[in-house]
């Protein structure tokens, strides 16, 4: 295959590396959703004596429909091309936040923001994460991790901004901002989306021996590996214990830390942070290490910083800090070593299906861990009970990623 490739006008080495400015950006769009915990006391304010389960539906709602979308958006994506699809998604994300500013109940706000606008991020969010792993077959790690950096740190964005409109300007109208913006920015973002030619590859790169799947699987010969099966499970056991906390990172810190309001929303954004270098350094990690040991650190991380919050208490900030970001550095972490490891084990030729297939774990997360979260400060009073299943969940992560994340023998 010719390697002269242009993109943006200059080689396709060099040019590649805009298509991943461009999913960063993308992503801090996308993963608005991660400053939840930001919207979660506005919400309960504006729809009187809704529970905190309630509350916290519109979150659970966005992720398990992001996750249900992705899969459809991978078949879409074989035959629209990844522009089409991000336009499409684009439109819709941007409708649903803005459809949310009329909401006069939890459940119309549910629709609104969960069904809709997390259907369309589940459309546009394959777009870039396809397309990296095809233009970047020698740093598939590095480069999703990337892009996907700007998903994980959105909240530091978007949750400075929310914190700064709702008080001025109220929550419906802050919802229609993000909206509109969110619309536009994405359509925009999407225009120049394309894959590259079939069998391409930099000039000069081959493959390390080992780091090429044995054999590509489709969806249905995937899910027959017990690779698949521990790739699923780790990345759900990562999913539940990190979207757990960050949709409950502000009241854990204002109710169990009882810190202010202000400096719960300040660390919200420091916790972005490090949610958005996960990515980027598990995705190395994964591409140095596999993604069984990267795995296996991650989930280290998760029983470590668990055991921590089941201890902590009032006054116990730095604690709550160095394990809300363990937290969201896991799940960042996650983000990319699911991807990577997606391509590493079952192949390209059905990545977009594929990764939707695997990506299931993330919305069955989001639902698990909303339910956890929800339930022990409903039953229990207090969200501290919240972490005993995290640590659990973390050791049996540990035994599954050592004994099934490893690629699958070719047949």
């Amino acid at each position: 295959m010719s390697n002269d490739a242009k993109v943006f006008g200059v080689s396709a080495e060099s040019g590649r590396w805009l298509f991943v400015v461009l999913g960063l950006v993308m992503n801090v769009c996308l993963g608005a959703v991660y400053a939840y915990s930001i919207f979660l006391k506005p919400v309960r304010e504006t729809f009187v004596g809704v529970s905190a389960f309630q509350a916290n539906l519109p979150f659970m709602v966005f992720l398990a429909f992001f996750s249900i979308l992705m899969f459809f958006g991978g078949r879409l994506m074989e035959r629209l091309g990844p522009r089409k699809l991000g336009i499409i998604g684009g439109i819709i994300v941007g409708l649903g936040w803005l459809l949310s500013s009329f909401a006069s109940n939890i459940w119309f706000l549910t629709l609104t923001y969960g069904v809709i606008a997390g259907s369309g991020v589940g459309l546009v969010y394959g777009c870039p994460v396809a397309m990296g792993a095809k233009w970047f077959p020698d740093k598939k790690g590095l480069a999703l991790g990337l892009m996907l950096a700007g998903f994980g740190g959105s909240a530091l964005i978007t949750g400075k901004i929310a914190s700064a409109l709702i008080p001025s300007v109220g929550l419906p109208t802050t919802f229609m901002y993000f909206g509109i913006a969110f619309g536009i920015i994405l359509v925009i973002l999407s225009l120049p989306f394309r894959f590259p030619a079939a069998g391409w590859v930099p000039a000069g790169w081959k493959p390390v021996a080992g780091t090429v799947c044995a054999t590509d699987c489709s969806p249905g010969e995937m899910v027959k590996t017990g690779a698949y099966w521990g790739l699923f499970l780790c990345f759900l056991i990562g999913s539940i214990a990190g979207l757990m906390a960050i949709g409950i990172s502000k009241p854990v810190g204002n109710e169990i830390i009882k810190i202010s309001q202000e400096t719960a929303a300040t660390l919200v954004g420091v916790f972005a942070c490090f949610n958005a270098l996960g990515r980027p350094l598990f995705g190395w990690l994964t591409d140095k290490i596999t993604p069984r040991n990267a795995a296996l650190l991650n989930l280290i991380i998760i029983l470590i910083v668990s055991i921590i919050m089941i201890f902590a208490k009032e006054g116990d900030t730095t604690l709550y800090t160095f394990s809300f970001i363990g937290f969201w550095l896991c799940l960042g972490g996650w983000l990319a070593i699911a991807p990577t490891a997606t391509a590493t084990f079952f192949g390209m030729t059905h990545y977009a299906r594929n990764y939707g297939v695997v990506f299931f774990a993330y919305g069955l997360g989001a639902i698990i861990g909303g339910i956890i979260s929800g339930q022990a400060k409903d039953v229990f009073g207090t969200y501290t009970f919240a972490f005993y299943p995290t640590a659990v969940l973390a050791v049996v992560g540990l035994v599954l990623a050592f004994a099934l994340l490893k690629p699958p023998k070719k047949a």
